[in-house]
C-alpha cells in the first residue's frame, strides 16, 4: 500500500469522526440558545480545548514552527505574549463574563450583551458590533478555506478548488446541523490531535538527531543567534510581539466559550486545562522547529518552504498512517477555527442584526432554521471569496486579530469592570479602535512598525472612558446588575436567589427590560420557571 493511500485512509477516518459528532449534536439542539451557546452547559474540559483549538488555527502547526525554524528563539516572544494574554483572559474575563451575560438578559452573543449591559435604547451599538463581526469573520472564514485548499494541493496534488470545497463542505455540515455543541466537541477532538502531534514530532525528532544536547549543538553550529531570544530584537519588536496577548480580550469566537460554561466557578478548572494545553502546544512547536534545524539546515538541505517543517518531519519520522494523522492535525487546526468563526458570524447576523432590525422574537424551530441558513449563506460567500486565492484576503487576516482586539477588547474589559461605561462611550471607542488599526496597519516605517493593536487598544480605551465620563447617567438596574454579576462571579450558589430578587427589582424600576425566555437554567443543569 502506498504512502498516499495510508494518509488518505487517515483523512477519511478523521472526516467521518467530525461528521459523526455533528449528527450527535443535531439531536441535542432544539432552540437558538442551544444552537448558538450550547444551552450554557459546557464542562471545563470542553470549553478549554474548544477555546484553544478555535484560537490557534494553522498558525500553531505551520506559521510558528516555520518562523522559529528561520529565526530561532527570537520568534518565541509572540507565543509568550499569547500565553500570558490567554491566562489573563481566563483568570479575569471568563468568570465575570459568564455571570454578567446571564444576569443581563441572558445574552448569548457579545453584541447582545453590550446592548443589554448598557441599556442602549437605539440598539446602534449592537448592530454596529454585529456588522463588525460579520464583516471580519466572512473574510476570516474565507482565509481558512484558502488554507484548506492550499493544504490539499501541496500535500496530495489535489486541485486547489476541489480541496477547498471538501474542507468547506465537511466543516459546513457539522457546523450547520450541530451548531455550538458540534463545533465545541469537534474542537475537543481537534485540540487533542493538535497537542498529540506537537508532542510526538519533537519527541521522536529529538531522539532521531541523537538527543537534546546534540540538537542544541547542531542548531548552534548553524547559527549561534538561533539560541538567543534577543538576537536582533528591538524594543518595538518586543512590545509588538507581547502585545499579541491583548487581542484575546476581544476575540468573539474565543470569549463565547466563557459564556457557555455551566457556571463561573468552572473557569478555574478550564483555565488550568487550557493553559496546560497551550504550553504543551507552543513548546511542541518550538521543539519541532529546532528538530527541523538539526535535520535540514545542519545538513545544508534547507526547506524550500519553512512553514512545511512540521509536515516534512511527520512524513520523515513516522509510518505513513501516522504521518496521515499529522496531516489531519493540520486540517483540524484549520477546521476548528473556521467552524467557530462560521457560528459566531451566524449569531451576529441572526441574533444581532436580523432580530434587532425586525424587532421580533423567533420561536425555537424558526430560530434554529434561520441560524442554519445563515451559516450556509456565510460559508457560500466565504467560499466565493476564496475561489481564487487573493493576497488581500490573507493580508486582512494578518491584522484581523488586531482589529477584533482593538475594537472589542477595551469595551469588554470596561463593560465587566467599570460601572460608568455608557453606550455612546462604547460605540465611540469601538469605532475609533477599529479605524486606528486600519490606518496604522497600512503605514510603514518608524513608530508605525509597532503592531497596530497597541495604538488601537489605547485609543479605544481612552476615547471610551472620556466619552463615558461625559455621558454617564446613573441607572438603577445597570448598577444592580453590575454588583450582582461581580458577586455571582465569586459565588454562584446565590444564582436562584438573585434571579428572584432581580425580577422584583425590575418590576419596581422598569426600563423596558424584556427577558429572553420564561425559563432559567439552574446550577444542576435543569430549568425553573420565572415568576410572571
Amino acid at each position: 500500500m502506498s504512502d498516499t493511500t495510508w494518509q488518505i485512509i487517515t483523512m477519511v477516518i478523521y472526516f467521518l469522526v467530525m461528521i459523526g459528532i455533528g449528527l450527535w449534536a443535531y439531536k441535542r439542539t432544539t432552540d437558538v440558545d442551544d444552537y448558538m451557546l450550547g444551552g450554557r452547559q459546557l464542562n471545563p474540559l470542553v470549553a478549554a480545548l474548544s477555546a484553544g483549538a478555535s484560537d490557534m488555527s494553522g498558525w500553531l502547526l505551520m506559521g510558528l514552527p516555520g518562523a522559529l525554524y528561520v529565526s530561532g528563539l527570537v520568534e518565541f516572544w509572540i507565543a509568550i505574549g499569547l500565553t500570558a494574554g490567554a491566562w489573563l483572559n481566563w483568570k479575569f474575563v471568563a468568570p465575570r463574563l459568564r455571570s454578567y451575560t446571564e444576569v443581563s438578559n441572558n445574552s448569548i452573543t457579545v453584541p447582545s450583551f453590550l446592548d443589554s449591559r448598557l441599556r442602549d435604547s437605539t440598539h446602534a451599538l449592537r448592530i454596529v458590533a454585529g456588522l463588525i463581526i460579520l464583516f471580519y469573520f466572512t473574510f476570516y472564514v474565507s482565509s481558512g478555506m484558502v488554507a484548506g485548499g492550499t493544504f490539499f494541493e501541496g500535500a496530495f496534488g489535489v486541485d486547489y478548488r476541489a480541496g477547498m470545497i471538501l474542507i468547506a463542505a465537511i466543516t459546513l455540515f457539522y457546523t450547520l446541523v450541530g451548531g455550538f455543541l458540534a463545533v465545541s466537541y469537534t474542537d475537543v477532538v481537534q485540540g487533542l490531535m493538535m497537542m498529540a502531534a506537537l508532542v510526538l514530532v519533537p519527541a521522536v525528532g529529538i531522539a532521531h538527531v541523537g538527543g537534546w544536547n546534540s540538537m542544541i549543538d547542531k542548531a548552534r553550529a548553524v547559527d549561534p543567534d538561533l539560541l538567543s531570544p534577543f538576537a536582533g530584537l528591538t524594543a518595538v519588536g518586543l512590545i509588538s510581539a507581547l502585545a499579541w496577548g491583548l487581542g484575546y480580550f476581544g476575540q468573539p469566537h474565543i470569549i463565547v466559550r466563557f459564556m457557555a460554561l455551566r457556571n463561573p466557578k468552572e473557569a478555574v478548572s478550564a483555565r488550568r486545562i487550557g493553559i496546560g494545553w497551550m504550553l504543551l502546544a507552543v513548546f511542541g512547536a518550538l521543539g519541532t522547529a529546532f528538530v527541523g534545524i538539526a535535520i535540514f539546515r545542519y545538513e545544508n538541505n534547507p526547506l524550500a518552504n519553512p512553514e512545511q517543517v512540521f509536515i516534512v518531519l511527520g512524513q520523515l519520522l513516522f509510518h505513513p498512517f501516522i504521518a496521515g494523522f499529522m496531516l489531519a492535525a493540520i486540517l483540524a487546526a484549520i477546521m476548528s477555527t473556521v467552524s467557530s468563526q462560521l457560528l459566531v458570524s451566524s449569531s451576529a447576523l441572526i441574533e444581532d442584526v436580523y432580530m434587532t432590525f425586525t424587532n421580533r422574537k423567533l420561536d425555537a424551530k424558526k430560530g434554529v432554521m434561520l441560524s442554519r441558513l445563515a451559516v450556509g449563506g456565510i460559508a457560500v460567500l466565504a467560499a466565493g471569496l476564496a475561489w481564487t486565492p487573493n493576497d488581500t484576503i490573507l493580508g486582512l487576516v494578518a491584522f484581523a486579530w488586531a482589529g477584533f482586539g482593538a475594537s472589542f477588547g477595551p469595551t469588554i474589559l470596561l463593560s465587566l469592570f467599570w460601572r460608568k461605561l455608557t453606550g455612546f462611550g462604547a460605540l465611540s471607542g469601538m469605532a475609533m479602535g477599529a479605524v486606528t488599526v486600519a490606518v496604522w496597519g497600512n503605514i510603514d516605517g518608524g513608530m508605525f512598525d509597532l503592531y497596530e493593536i497597541v495604538p488601537g487598544f489605547i485609543v479605544n480605551l481612552v476615547v471610551t472612558m472620556v466619552v463615558s465620563l461625559v455621558t454617564y447617567r446613573p441607572n438603577a438596574i445597570i448598577e444592580r446588575e453590575f454588583d450582582m454579576a461581580a458577586e455571582l462571579a465569586k459565588d454562584w450558589s446565590k444564582h436562584a436567589e438573585y434571579e428572584a430578587q432581580m425580577i422584583e427589582f425590575r418590576r419596581n424600576n422598569p426600563d423596558g427590560y424584556k427577558p429572553r425566555s420564561a425559563t432559567l437554567r439552574t446550577e444542576d443543569g435543569g430549568e425553573m420557571e420565572l415568576p410572571k
